[in-house]
């Protein structure tokens, strides 16, 4: 097995962990828990810097605002994430 289709595979994995992190934490959104559990700060801490500058980019938007009401930036990030894969897949697997 080539060494770029075992990195191309690994990278998978981690983007689909990602997606279920950035998956949680929007569910997480919706109930009433607090920050204060660690698996929560966990999921926080491993999303929020994929998703704060997607935020940002938003709210500077015509569409967006500071009183945006739906945060999209999950939605996006999950595009964003399969796109740099995918980018990176046809790059690697590409020989």
């Amino acid at each position: 097995m080539p060494l770029t289709f075992i990195i191309f595979q690994a990278l998978t994995i981690f983007v689909e962990i990602l997606d279920y992190l950035i998956l949680a934490r929007v569910f997480l959104s919706w109930l009433p828990f607090g920050r204060d559990n660690p698996i929560i700060r966990f999921i926080y801490a491993l999303t929020e810097p994929i998703l704060a500058p997607i935020r940002n980019m938003l709210q500077k938007s015509p569409l967006g605002g500071p009183g945006m009401i739906i945060d999209f930036s999950p939605i996006i990030a999950f595009f964003l994430i399969r796109l740099v894969l995918s980018i990176i897949g046809r790059l690697l697997l590409a020989g």
